[in-house]
């Protein structure tokens, strides 16, 4: 385990150097020993997005935060430092929903018709994944990983995991946050006009800008597919109870989703028929 997180150290050094170079707001790193493990960062304060977001500022606070996401996505694609978020690990991801929320948490055993039409989706998820644009990918960019600097743009935080991945992932992670929710209509603005702006830093090709908004709908699919699985470990393995609380915002994008395009008809279907009810019988289930 020790190798493992002075690896990840390394990785928070060098990507925090790199975002800085590029203008980001990150930790400034003053020093480091990766054999110890120690390293002494800037405290960019306190107060994280999530706790002074209002009806009131969140236009402004997410204007500001998605310029700083712009930025990411336009530092150079360094193929050593950023690993690729390839087929394999999108699939990993969506397997820990089938390995820890369907079976673990809700006690529901999948049939081998379960499991085919699971991994049906699961391609279209990927598919849809791989061929957009890719970029640097913060991996978490949501409103509990950037820090609140009143008149200043956001302090960026939690970056150690960032790949080279699909263009839509960062922006639906703020966007579609799984702590907190927005009017679908402001989401799909806020997003529309994100999809402007790359248009204009020349990383969306203007003739992609009509898929835009399904590949930001099946990224997140994806991604909230994923963390049903996530905060459901979190709680069994790690004693997380807080996360049980965040699952029906979770489970309500995934159907919310789903249910608008036809290639998630039966899977729609299946998790409201099987799970659903499940879920339902749960505490945390509001």
């Amino acid at each position: 385990m020790g190798a493992a997180c002075n690896r990840k150290n390394k990785e928070f050094v060098d990507i925090a150097t790199r975002f800085r170079a590029q203008g980001i707001t990150t930790p400034e790193v003053y020093g480091f020993d990766l054999q110890t493990g120690f390293i002494l960062i800037e405290d960019l304060g306190d107060a994280l997005l999530l706790d002074v977001l209002q009806e009131s500022n969140v236009d402004h606070l997410y204007g500001s935060a998605l310029d700083e996401l712009l930025n990411i996505q336009q530092c150079s694609s360094d193929e050593i430092l950023f690993a690729h978020y390839n087929r394999k690990e999108l699939m990993r991801e969506l397997n820990v929903f089938v390995e820890w929320f369907v079976p673990r948490l809700l006690g529901y055993e999948l049939s081998a018709e379960d499991e085919s039409m699971i991994v049906r989706v699961f391609e279209h998820l990927c598919d849809s994944a791989l061929e957009q644009p890719q970029v640097i990918v913060h991996r978490d960019f949501h409103s509990r990983n950037l820090v609140y600097r009143e008149n200043k743009a956001p302090g960026v935080i939690d970056f150690q995991d960032a790949v080279l991945g699909p263009v839509t992932y960062d922006v639906v992670s703020l966007l579609r946050d799984c702590y907190v929710c927005w009017p679908a209509e402001h989401v799909a603005s806020w997003a529309q006009g994100y999809a402007e702006q790359l248009v204009a830093a020349k990383i969306l090709p203007p003739e992609q800008l009509p898929t835009f908004g399904r590949w930001f709908d099946w990224m997140g699919l994806q991604r909230h597919i994923k963390v049903l699985g996530v905060f459901a470990r979190l709680y069994l393995r790690d004693g997380k109870t807080a996360y049980l609380d965040d699952l029906p915002l979770v489970i309500h994008y995934t159907r919310s989703v789903s249910a608008q395009y036809p290639e998630f008809e039966p899977f729609i279907r299946w998790f409201d028929d099987k799970l659903l009810p499940l879920c339902r019988q749960q505490s945390w289930m509001r």
